[in-house]
């Protein structure tokens, strides 16, 4: 996981991580794929996106195959909007 210098400087950075791990908002607007991997959201006054990101094993291209956990490492990214 990482998180940007905005989102680390908010006052309830707890808030922010339980706010992103409960996300469940997907739509067909928000989610077209269905892959769950983009959420936006609000906590406090603070606008807040996360995201997965799939490399490969070496953390140097884009995974070959994201559903493969043996050829995927994942990250998750929490930032302000305003960072994006």
């Amino acid at each position: 996981m990482v998180i940007t210098p905005g989102v680390a400087e908010l006052d309830d950075l707890p808030a922010v991580l339980r706010a992103v791990q409960r996300f469940d908002d997907f739509t067909a607007d928000n989610d077209p794929y269905g892959e769950h991997d983009f959420g936006a959201l609000r906590v406090g006054h603070a606008e807040v996106f996360w995201t997965f990101s799939y490399y490969d094993i070496d953390q140097e291209m884009l995974s070959p195959d994201p559903s493969d956990d043996a050829v995927t490492v994942r990250v998750l990214t929490i930032m302000l909007a305003c960072e994006y």
